[in-house]
């Protein structure tokens, strides 16, 4: 974020081309990238997709938020002449967040800006290739019920949260196994390698899925799909993981209540029963009810979206 402007702009320079767009990331400072470019990049259309935005991004701690992250954000909006965000929890933190951090600013008013990124952004989930979980081999299916999380192994996605309810209805003698996907890092919880040793004898797979047709395997070979996050500006894992037929169990916060119906939210405090409830029920989803739910976020159902974002 603090050197992507400087770099595209000096590559516009060297290079002599000319575009009639230019569609950016919400990684790249644009009111920068624009005063820094070549003169012609201001008499184009210029389009942002926010994929996250820093104002909600996740910290360990809210001392360590980096607010030229968040302003960066918030003058790149306004510096865009179109903008599109994953979900409306994506937009409407983002706008929540301006209002909260002006209100810091005592010297200096702007012109509603808020309202200026409001009429220039829409909603556009992101699409996504369903190829591989469509295509793959459906696995041979064991009796007991098998419990997915496919999530980045951080702090954010609360892992504590989901391994201790496992490790307690595991003590109290339900019947289950695992399956633990996505990726971990140099330094990741440590709840992982507790959780990798006392549940050991119900772990079908532990760790990064050597290809995207193997992962697109142990999704098929799953039953629920359970998410934790305390933080989340889309959910493409669980949508996935629905997909092929995972039933989901996710917090009625963030953005999931834009996704799916209220059957498949939980609040915090019901989790461990609902998740109870889900393992003893041990009911995947029909292949009519998967693919309903996530068609809406196929890149054939949004390419003509994107067509209209793009090219008005």
């Amino acid at each position: 974020m603090r050197l992507a402007a400087s770099l595209y702009a000096e590559k516009l320079h060297e290079t002599g081309q000319r575009f009639d767009r230019i569609l950016c990331s919400s990684f790249v400072d644009v009111a920068a990238f624009r005063g820094l470019a070549p003169l012609w990049v201001r008499q184009v259309p210029l389009l942002t997709y926010f994929h996250e935005n820093q104002f909600a991004y996740p910290v360990q701690s809210e001392d360590e938020r980096d607010f030229h992250f968040a302003l960066t954000n918030m003058t790149t909006a306004i510096a865009s002449d179109r903008l599109a965000f994953n979900s409306a929890y994506n937009l409407s933190t983002l706008l929540d967040g301006m209002v909260k951090i002006l209100k810091h600013s005592h010297d200096m008013k702007l012109d509603d800006p808020v309202g200026q990124i409001s009429a220039k952004s829409r909603v556009i989930p992101p699409g996504i290739d369903f190829s591989a979980i469509d295509t793959v081999k459906e696995p041979e299916r064991i009796k007991k019920p098998v419990i997915l999380w496919n999530h980045r192994w951080e702090h954010d996605k609360k892992p504590e949260i989901f391994f201790e309810a496992i490790l307690k209805l595991y003590e109290e003698g339900l019947d289950f196994n695992i399956v633990v996907l996505g990726e971990s890092f140099r330094k990741y919880p440590a709840i992982f390698d507790k959780a990798k040793e006392s549940l050991s004898s119900r772990i079908d797979h532990f760790g990064f899925a050597k290809s995207r047709r193997d992962y697109a395997h142990w999704l098929k070979y799953s039953d629920i799909v359970v998410s934790t996050a305390g933080h989340e500006f889309f959910g493409i894992s669980i949508i996935e993981a629905v997909r092929a037929r995972c039933r989901p169990l996710l917090p009625n916060s963030l953005s999931y209540p834009e996704l799916f119906p209220k059957e498949f939210l939980y609040d915090e405090k019901d989790f461990v029963q609902r998740l109870k409830k889900e393992i003893i029920r041990n009911k995947r989803l029909a292949q009519d009810k998967a693919e309903s739910l996530t068609k809406p976020f196929s890149w054939a159902t949004l390419a003509p979206a994107y067509v209209s974002w793009i090219g008005s």
